[in-house]
């Protein structure tokens, strides 16, 4: 059978010659004698032993594993750890007990994502992540004194297992060794290990964080639902990780989950998604890109929603609340003299909003009407219909809301400059053009007649 396809079950009824392995000094009696006990029976026996005498069953795997490398051995072992792992995740912290002190829990796993063939790769995979995430570790997040024996163990320091660990995890997201299962025990496995600063420091240092973003995209089948949650599980527990931060915010992140979280019905991937929006909000120009791509209005549709989950519902509260406050900041002059400068002018809240106008009037005047002159300037070289329509328009709200606005704005030279644009082929830019002439020549009481 084509190892790729193997289920654990079938792995599960094979019969192992553990007489032959005593024999042969690969296996104590003693282990011999355990094994007995377990192998081939049901899940309830199984579970008792493990209750009673896990950490000399933990043992007997991890020494299997290190000694014994035929390969539908290894295969079965993985397949009963595998097995006892998956009906109690908790038992992985069997590998750290002190009776093990001497035995090293990650090597055998590790050495097996490289060299064994798909099934025995995706196992191992997924037990070593959940034995290393299992190892104690003190209230500040470091390795406790069960783990410190380690350090005398021969073999990779605990950083080395994850730093490879996470190599490997990324070689599947780049070129999967299984063309439908690779991809989704990588991002498995990652979902679990990111919570780990070593990990996300790792992670950022091998480039990892462009392979996630491709994954986030709307998902119809089960199985692609489940990896569109545990990928976007993965940006969220990097949104904890300022250098990751960075990343995300040059790319399209940002986007990818708003397009996803307004068509998505899975209530476990709306919270995760808005739980990142609010760990993202605060940070860099997260807020105002947030704005701009209409996050608010998508907050405000995803709240009529019948959503059960209590948490979510608490989160998206907040986030709107947050979206709020950010649009405030928005509409500060420092906000809107950046605008200005980078020449990317828009129909941001700002620009139409009286009491920004009334509240900064003043701020124009600085830098000897540096602002102003900037406007202009993007009046005479700008392409960008939309920035000439804006300039026009923010030229015509100074005339209207400063006392001497005309006249700054006339010995500025403006004049000439918006005239040009009275015929400019796009219809806002000549409507914006010509209601800052009307605005100049006539005051703003007539202007506002005038305005077509």
């Amino acid at each position: 059978m084509n190892q790729a396809e193997l289920t654990t079950e079938q792995v599960l009824k094979r019969d192992i010659p553990w007489e032959t392995y005593m024999m042969t000094k690969l296996i104590s009696g003693s282990d011999l004698q355990l094994l007995r006990r377990y192998d081939n029976r049901s899940e309830s026996h199984r579970a008792q032993l493990l209750d009673d005498d896990g950490p000399a069953y933990a043992s007997v795997f991890v020494s299997i594993l290190r000694d014994i490398f035929k390969e539908e051995t290894v295969e079965y072992v993985l397949a009963l750890i595998d097995e006892m792992l998956t009906a109690n995740p908790r038992r992985a912290r069997l590998f750290h007990d002190k009776s093990l002190a001497n035995e090293d829990p990650y090597e055998p796993f590790f050495r097996l994502l490289w060299k064994g063939n798909w099934y025995i790769q995706e196992k191992s995979c997924k037990i070593l992540s959940l034995i290393v995430s299992a190892r104690p570790k003190t209230q500040d997040g470091t390795v406790a004194n069960g783990e410190a024996s380690n350090s005398k163990r021969k073999g990779a320091t605990i950083d080395d297992v994850l730093k490879g660990l996470v190599e490997w995890l990324c070689s599947q997201l780049k070129k999967p060794s299984h063309p439908s299962r690779g991809v989704p025990t990588a991002i498995s496995c990652l979902a679990t290990l990111l919570k780990e600063p070593v990990v996300r420091s790792s992670f950022v240092q091998a480039d990892g964080v462009k392979l996630l973003i491709p994954l986030i995209s709307p998902a119809s089948t089960q199985q692609s639902i489940q990896i569109l949650y545990e990928t976007c599980l993965c940006i969220w527990l990097l949104s904890f990780y300022e250098p990751a931060i960075e990343y995300l915010a040059t790319s399209r992140t940002l986007p990818r989950l708003i397009d996803v979280v307004k068509s998505s019905t899975k209530e476990k991937v709306v919270r995760v998604i808005v739980l990142t929006f609010k760990n993202l909000l605060s940070k860099g120009t997260f807020g105002a890109q947030m704005v701009d791509l209409g996050l608010p209005q998508t907050v405000q549709s995803l709240k009529t929603q019948a959503w059960s989950d209590e948490d979510l519902l608490e989160a998206l509260n907040q986030l709107e609340e947050g979206l709020r406050i950010n649009i405030k900041k928005l509409s500060s002059f420092d906000k809107y003299k950046q605008e200005v400068l980078l020449g990317h002018l828009d129909w941001t809240p700002m620009h139409k909003d009286p009491i920004f106008w009334r509240e900064n009037i003043n701020s124009f005047e600085d830098n000897d009407f540096q602002i102003l002159r900037v406007l202009i300037t993007i009046l005479e070289t700008s392409s960008d219909s939309r920035a000439l329509a804006v300039a026009c328009f923010d030229l015509s709200q100074f005339i209207q809301t400063h006392p001497a606005g005309r006249i700054i704005v006339a010995d500025l030279k403006a004049k000439e400059r918006v005239m040009k644009l009275m015929n400019h082929e796009n219809a806002e830019v000549t409507k914006n053009a010509l209601l800052c002439i009307q605005r100049l020549f006539l005051g703003a009481k007539y202007a506002s007649f005038l305005q077509v």
